[in-house]
């Protein structure tokens, strides 16, 4: 055991899932995750336990480890209020009758107990209740029985034990923070564990009833006021994935965790900075309107970056050890070739797997050269037919499967491959372990340009790059995306042919950089944050992520920088820190043109009058243009894509808009019919930042 640098601490790791001890539990990364840092925090001499349901499998775990039942009993029946739009033919209030038992199994230094009742004990094979079963079967709540069910164990059980909380991923722990907030004893760290919709919501009487039953004071009835956000803007989030409309009196579970708990734990920098602010992302404009901005700005200051990793396993085996000629001709692939390789579960949009497979078939089609190592893991396969018909135009240089397979084969693949992709959208992915594992085999990555997983620096300058990037995408089905990687691939396999030095260069950057993230390192970040909570150092704001969010009126004179005000187009932040003359203003104007942001552009250019010249002027007044036909044409040089957003009627505020592109005739110049009011144009930048624009009738 090491020895302590900071104070000894009772960690208490919850969630749904934590189960990575045991590789047959295991339903998803997070509880790997849980696992390996409730390991090393044990080994550094800390006391841990966990708190998650059994699942139904005690019996199963009977068989493996020593399981201890402990004296502990909880009788009660948990009402759960019923959103009557949701939950139709239901009563309006479910009672469910719980006895709950508590038992406990002891290994590696960590505590992990295991609570049953009979509604956790349901769905033991896939322990998370299908999306499909919410309005039809109560299993939907079993997550939300667990959180009641956790509450009262951590007060029975702990009492008044000093013990820090560490929850994760709020939708799965709102009530949480708040029924702890007043107990002295128990300090609650939440960790946003995926990139969940920020204004997701949950049912209000739900909230109000279940915290009423556990002692504390509950949030009022919401009523949150209408955004002043144009109807097209607002109805196109739902194809971002985003953001979602909700009905009256939900409550946001990012607000309920957020606002009472003691600190907010990310997994990267990047993830924290997308969260922050959502910037570049056509939900950047609403969010910015929204009242979950609010609550971010007002609890920044508790935000932290706990890190994530990749698993001690992979980062021990070596290698130099697979034989490459082996592991390809067994996929019947030739190992004189350019490998690919590409390894996630099978979630088409939020992989970017039919972008994937459908550069694979053009790359291929057209000629390229190479191997293709796809993985889509499903239990039940994949239902798309499209990825069995390439698999079958293109046997013998692409081999699709989607079983699991033993650890050690996914390591050999990756390492006998030469560059791996990972074409994530939506910018859902907020660590991507499977990347850094495909790096740390030496393996030259082709990823999204995303801000969760810039710390892989395959989007950084020619001197550091570990490899290439593609721009983000935020569309269901992406042409723009498909090119990419098509350009990608066929860079990549050209460079592998024609330049082995500087391959071997990326693959040694690439390898280095991912073994970085280990599980001492992210117990270093998180331990370094408990130890100031658990000393009651209160939680201070960093300057840089108010800088890097335009946060301007947090921070004093002093702290603001120009170079912050002119990424931002704030005119009055910018005159805090040094006179706004001409240059400045011209400054100003082109870091907004940049980045499409024409109201900025506007504003310098009325603030400081004969500052900016008449060509640049013209541009801005002349971007769109209706003509004598009646057609609209869009002039923007740095634009790759624009788009015509329609909003639906008020009647049908929940249907996607209607989206059609105008046409690409050359570079920087869109044509189509002309938009109608309350249209807006949606435009993507060679820079992969969406943004919105409209065209100003009359």
């Amino acid at each position: 055991m090491t020895e302590l640098l900071e104070p000894r601490m009772h960690i208490v790791e919850t969630y749904f899932e934590c189960c990575g001890f045991d590789h047959t539990f295991v339903q998803g990364g997070t509880s790997v995750y849980l696992w390996n840092l409730s390991k090393t925090f044990a080994a550094r001499g800390h006391r841990v336990s966990i708190v998650t349901p059994a699942h139904g499998r005690l019996q199963d775990l009977r068989t493996r480890y020593e399981v201890e039942d402990l004296p502990y009993t909880d009788t009660y029946t948990l009402p759960v209020p019923l959103d009557p739009e949701v939950w139709q033919g239901f009563p309006a209030e479910a009672e469910l009758a719980l006895r709950t038992t508590a038992h406990r199994i002891r290994l590696d230094g960590v505590d992990l107990y295991f609570l049953a009742n009979d509604w956790l004990n349901r769905l033991p094979d896939t322990f998370y209740p299908p999306y499909h079963s919410k309005g039809r079967d109560l299993v939907f709540f079993k997550p939300l029985v667990f959180q009641v069910d956790a509450v009262r164990f951590l007060r029975a059980w702990f009492g008044d034990e000093k013990a820090l909380v560490h929850a994760h991923e709020p939708y799965y722990h709102y009530l949480l923070p708040a029924a702890l907030r007043e107990d002295p004893a128990k300090l609650v760290v939440s960790t946003v564990q995926s990139n969940m919709p920020i204004a997701k919501k949950v049912y209000g009487p739900e909230v109000r009833r279940l915290l009423g039953l556990l002692g504390v004071p509950a949030p009022p009835p919401a009523a949150e006021p209408a955004t002043d956000a144009p109807p097209a803007m607002v109805q196109y989030q739902q194809r971002t994935h985003l953001h979602y409309e909700y009905g009256p009196d939900n409550i946001a579970v990012y607000e309920l965790t957020a606002e009472n708990a003691d600190l907010i734990d990310f997994l990267s920098p990047g993830q924290l900075d997308f969260y922050a602010g959502f910037r570049d992302t056509p939900f950047e404009e609403l969010f910015r309107r929204l009242p979950i901005a609010g609550v971010v700005r007002r609890n920044a200051h508790k935000m932290f970056v706990g890190g994530c990793a990749i698993s001690d396993q992979w980062l021990a085996w070596d290698p130099a050890g697979v034989d490459r000629t082996t592991v390809l001709e067994g996929l019947g692939l030739d190992p004189g070739l350019p490998t690919f390789f590409h390894n996630a579960r099978y979630a088409v949009h939020h992989k970017g797997q039919l972008e994937l497979i459908r550069a694979v078939d053009r790359a291929l089609s057209e000629g390229v050269a190479a191997n293709f190592v796809v993985r889509c893991i499903s239990g039940s396969g994949i239902d798309d037919p499209l990825f069995h018909e390439v698999a079958a135009r293109h046997t013998g240089r692409l081999h699709l499967e989607w079983e699991r397979v033993p650890e050690r084969e996914v390591f050999s693949c990756a390492a006998a491959s030469d560059f791996c992709l990972f074409p994530s959208k939506f910018e859902m992915d907020t660590f991507l372990i499977a990347q850094g594992e495909a790096m740390a085999a030496g393996s030259v990555p082709i990823a999204t340009d995303q801000r969760g997983m810039e710390h892989f620096r395959h989007a950084d300058g020619p001197e550091t790059a570990t490899g290439f990037a593609v721009n983000r995408s935020f569309a269901e089905d992406d042409e723009l995306l498909v090119g990419a990687l098509v350009t990608r691939i066929r860079q990549a396999a050209a460079l592998w042919r024609e330049e082995p030095g500087r391959y071997r260069e990326l693959a040694r950057r690439a390898s280095a950089v991912a073994r970085v993230f280990t599980w001492g390192h992210c117990a270093d970040l998180h331990l370094a944050a408990f130890a100031r909570l658990w000393q009651g150092e209160p939680a201070r704001l960093d300057p840089g992520l108010a800088l890097r969010q335009g946060w301007f009126d947090l921070l004093p004179d002093g702290e603001i920088t120009q170079g912050a005000a002119v990424a931002h187009g704030d005119l009055d932040a910018f005159e805090r820190c040094a006179p706004l003359d001409d240059a400045a203003a011209r400054r100003i104007f082109a870091a907004a043109w940049a980045r499409a942001d024409f109201t900025a552009c506007e504003r310098a250019a009325a603030r400081r009058p004969g500052a900016i010249g008449a060509e640049d002027l013209a541009r801005l007044r002349d971007r769109a243009r209706t003509g004598p036909d009646g057609r609209l044409v869009y002039r923007l040089p740095h634009a790759v894509r624009v788009e015509i957003v329609s909003p639906v009627t008020a009647a049908g505020h929940r249907t996607p808009p209607g989206v059609r592109a105008l046409e690409h005739t050359v570079p920087g110049t869109f044509t189509g019919p002309a938009p109608g009011p309350g249209d807006l144009l949606l435009i993507t930048l060679d820079s992969g930042r969406v943004t919105w624009d409209e065209v100003r009738h009359g």
